[in-house]
């Protein structure tokens, strides 16, 4: 029997299904209304920024670093560009060393290049982009543009490079830049410029570039790029271009500084030459020294190695750090405070016999036999020790540290690099505070005597001794020294001179000063150092030293060719020049060089002929001063324009077209965040064109018409009778001199911006010995050990 279906309740189970179905439907419905209400109306401007981010990127647009000139405009610190190639770790698809090893069969890859590319990596987060090579010729981009396919999160970049281009001249006080590292990182994230680093790869590290290094790095610039789904730069939406950094001018003269650096050779020692009436530092010498450019870039492991252990520290800036005995050119020091605190009169008369007792211990002269009776103009002329053995028992070590302290001695002189050392100005409460056990905080009155000859405890920077030169050159005016003149603004061309500061005066009577300047008048008229000045058509004051480096025991004598030569004893001269009214002052040490007026002095009489007269040692007189044979000139002496500038060899000779071309026609370069737009552009700025030097960007060649300009301050105002500035000093500053256009003309179709040169290393110097002291307790005879000047 057929059963019948109930049609009313079949379609009644429908309905209701229909109805449960549309009521989910509705409610689904209303649901995605709801959130489409919310995304488009409540969360409108969130999504549409999020939306707007992922199809942009803002990218830093790290600006161009400033310009560093010598006074005369020639420039110290220049900028280039050029291509490299990079690696970010993260984005690799491969191991990082197959990666590189592949790399390697395409573009040459040195160890150093390894060696490099893992310190930065240990110093760096997998997601930044490390450079493995620079300096990429043409060949090497063509070559790598073919095969980027094979080489995910590989890239070529245009980046900015640092170029000194006198390698080693006057690398102390300009300095170096280097790569960013964590302490600084923090630091600046820590500080107001944050914002204004990022993209920052390399900041001021040395000298000049560190201690200037807000005026020197510009302000950073953003661009906002549309990107790919792979992140790549498509084209850029809008831009807030980056100001380049300012241009920093250096008081110093750099041919007076390759002048001085010459004449050292490849002695060690120092020298500070400054106009004592502004402050201003004309040269500031510290040899061996180093080339800057081997740290530009991250300096690999040997050259490192070579600097780091060599026995007579390059890298230690002996000018400033450096810290020595001042010898007997302390001896006018001590003669004004004589004069001052009533210890001595110009004519009291005290007898030499050649030697000073004191305790049972006999401090010798440098004169067997003594200079007999000798009042205070002898003993400075002929620098006579035991005046100033006697003056120096008579003042008592409290007395003289407060008289020393008026001249700048152990004080910091606020010179505007960072890292000066304070030195030494002893008395007896440095002794209690430096020592722990109470025998050694006692001062005892043997230890006084061989202060009064800049020996003992005396420990001064040849900056600090340059400045109380000057101070004595300025009739007791102390000036606070500087090495940059002036910052001209980028964008105003508005140049911002540095203030001669006056930080104090001397409260001498003028009549004593007087008496002591015309002494060290007598010392270059008649004196040590007369030899050194003869015929000099200038009249000048100055005053030698000789100073101990290790004790001699009492009964010895010192004889510098048995003596080991870093034991031997350091050569000092503090000079100023014209007498009547002085340009120029200078503090000078060669270590371990013995006489001051034998291996000093010349040095300075060549520096003086140079700035005052216009005058340029011959070769003859150059080699002859190197080996501390000479005293005054020898050979005809050549005007200094007729020196050879830019400095003989061909690598300091492109050197200078480099620089003319950067000073001349800056160029704008792709950030080192934004890669090429295309593998297309890649190979077409790697191919040689008209105008475009190989190795250096086409893009960057082609828009030097529309780079930002660099204006070049004036020439700063120099004596009348000194040098004119050299040619590759242009006078006209927001453009080019027709002389700079010709160079840079000449210089387009040669290779990219050359590699300073290195030359070969040289035994590396020692820190400058520790001064010989008495010894604890007694007035040693180590003391004793006369200085002939």
């Amino acid at each position: 029997m057929t059963e019948m279906r109930n049609v009313e309740a079949d379609l009644s189970r429908f309905r209701l299904r229909v109805l449960v179905v549309s009521i989910g439907v509705l409610v689904a419905f209303m649901l995605l209304c709801a959130r489409l209400v919310y995304l488009q109306v409540v969360r409108h401007e969130d999504l549409s920024e999020q939306a707007e981010n992922n199809r942009t990127a803002i990218v830093p647009v790290v600006p161009n670093r400033g310009l560093i000139l010598d006074r005369n405009g020639i420039v110290l610190a220049s900028n280039y560009s050029a291509y490299t190639l990079e690696i970010t770790p993260s984005r690799i698809e491969q191991t990082l060393d197959k990666t590189i090893e592949a790399l390697g069969q395409v573009i040459e890859i040195q160890p150093r290049d390894k060696r490099r590319f893992k310190k930065l990596l240990d110093e760096s987060k997998s997601f930044e982009s490390l450079p493995i090579r620079t300096r990429l010729t043409d060949e090497e981009v063509a070559r790598f543009a073919a095969q980027r396919y094979r080489f995910p999160g590989v890239d070529i970049k245009a980046r900015l490079f640092r170029n000194y281009p006198w390698g080693e001249l006057a690398s102390h006080v300009i300095g170096y830049i280097g790569r960013i590292n964590q302490a600084e990182k923090e630091r600046i994230d820590e500080g107001d410029d944050e914002a204004n680093y990022r993209g920052t790869e390399y900041i001021g590290k040395l000298g000049v570039e560190q201690s200037y290094e807000q005026q020197l790095h510009g302000i950073t610039g953003v661009e906002q790029m549309e990107t790919s789904a792979g992140g790549r730069a498509v084209r850029k939406l809008a831009s807030n271009p980056a100001t380049p950094g300012n241009t920093v001018v250096m008081s110093i003269d750099i041919k007076l500084q390759k002048l001085i650096e010459d004449l050292y050779g490849d002695r060690r020692g120092a020298l500070v030459a400054m106009d004592p009436h502004t402050g201003e530092i004309l040269a500031f010498v510290s040899k061996p020294t180093f080339d800057p450019n081997l740290f530009v870039e991250g300096i690999d492991s040997e050259n490192w190695q070579a600097l780091n252990e060599s026995i007579d520290k390059p890298l230690l800036n002996r000018a400033l750090r450096g810290t020595y005995p001042p010898g007997s050119t302390y001896k006018p020091f001590m003669a004004l405070a004589a004069l001052e605190t009533g210890k001595r009169t110009p004519h009291q008369i005290t007898f030499d016999p050649g030697y000073f007792n004191f305790g049972g211990h006999r401090f010798r002269d440098d004169k067997e036999g003594g200079h007999g009776s000798v009042d205070m103009y002898k003993s400075i002329v002929q620098s006579c020790d035991t005046y100033y053995y006697a003056l120096a028992n008579d003042m008592g070590v409290d007395l003289m540290h407060e008289q020393m302290q008026h001249f700048g001695f152990g004080e910091l002189t606020g010179i505007d690099i960072l890292g000066e050392a304070k030195g030494l100005l002893p008395s007896t409460q440095w002794k209690r505070t430096a020592y722990k056990r109470p025998e050694q905080q006692k001062w005892y009155a043997g230890e006084t005597i061989s202060l009064g000859i800049g020996q003992g405890y005396n420990n001064f920077t040849i900056l600090q001794l340059a400045l109380a030169t000057s101070i004595i050159a300025n009739n007791g005016v102390k000036m606070k020294p500087h090495l940059v003149h002036e910052v001209v603004d980028i964008v105003t061309k508005t140049p911002k001179t540095t203030e001669f500061t006056t930080t104090g005066t001397l409260t001498a009577k003028p009549e004593n000063i007087a008496i002591v300047r015309n002494a060290l008048v007598g010392v270059n008229l008649e004196g040590t150092s007369a030899a050194a000045f003869r015929g000099a058509p200038y009249t000048s004051g100055g005053k030698t030293g000789t100073a101990q480096v290790v004790q001699i025991k009492q009964g010895e004598k010192y004889n510098a060719s048995q003596t080991d030569e870093r034991h031997r004893d350091h050569a000092l001269f503090t000079a100023y020049a014209p007498a009547d009214n002085p340009k120029i002052a200078i503090a000078m040490i060669v270590e371990n060089a013995g006489f001051g007026a034998q291996n000093a002095a010349p040095i300075a009489r060549r520096a003086f002929d140079y700035w005052l007269t216009g005058l340029y040692p011959s070769e003859e007189d150059m080699a002859a001063v190197r080996k501390g044979q000479a005293t005054a000139p020898i050979g005809k002496q050549r005007s200094a324009a007729e020196a050879a500038w830019p400095p003989s060899g061909s690598a300091a000779s492109v050197a200078a077209t480099a620089a003319a071309v950067a000073a001349a026609t800056p160029t704008l370069i792709p950030p080192a965040a934004a890669p090429p737009a295309s593998l297309e552009a890649v190979v077409s700025a790697s191919m040689p064109a008209s105008g475009a030097a190989p190795g250096r960007p086409a893009a960057a060649a082609a828009s030097a018409a529309s780079a930002i300009p660099v204006a070049l301050p004036a020439v700063i105002a120099r004596p009348a009778s000194a040098p004119a500035p050299v040619a590759s000093a242009p006078a006209a500053r927001p453009a080019a001199s027709a002389a700079v256009a010709k160079v840079a003309a000449a210089a387009r179709p040669a290779a990219s911006p050359p590699k300073a040169h290195v030359p070969a290393a040289r035994p590396q110097a020692a820190a400058p010995a520790a001064p010989a002291r008495p010894a604890t307790g007694s007035a040693t005879g180590g003391a004793s050990v006369p200085t002939q000047d």
